[in-house]
């Protein structure tokens, strides 16, 4: 009838599993980090003073990724490459969305150093994520 494809076109696929078993996920801490570069997409899109977007006037979700990145350092990985989006930028650099003020913020609450990339792809990017140091923290630039 010309609606079946021939026999070497057809795919028999497993079925899919649509249930979101927790029970079933990964969990961080069956992971082993150890000497690894860890990346981490954080939710980082925090609420900045209207007329000073440099002020970050809540840190609570900074506050929510504390314990995920604080395990993965303590846990000895090689660096944690931390990378979000903050507001719309519609995919131009704007300064006043830039994470450049988390990455203060988030070095005052987790009591390291942390590394601010200027951008979030690129040589230089590439370049600081592939050689850190032990035990560094990177905030990459705005995704968006």
């Amino acid at each position: 009838d010309g609606s079946r494809r021939p026999a070497h076109h057809q795919h028999t696929r497993p079925p899919i599993d649509r249930t979101m078993s927790l029970s079933s996920k990964l969990q961080l801490s069956s992971v082993d980090v150890k000497g690894k570069r860890v990346l981490i997409r954080v939710d980082f899109n925090v609420p900045q003073d209207k007329k000073d977007p440099s002020k970050i006037t809540n840190t609570a979700r900074i506050e929510g990724a504390l314990p995920t990145i604080k395990h993965c350092l303590d846990s000895g990985a090689k660096s944690v490459v931390l990378m979000s989006h903050l507001g719309r930028p519609d995919g131009s650099r704007v300064d006043k969305f830039s994470l450049k003020p988390v990455a203060g913020e988030l070095e005052k609450l987790l009591g390291k150093p942390i590394t601010f990339l200027s951008d979030c792809v690129g040589e230089e990017v590439e370049a600081a994520c592939a050689a850190p140091a032990d035990g560094s923290g990177i905030l990459l630039e705005n995704l968006r």
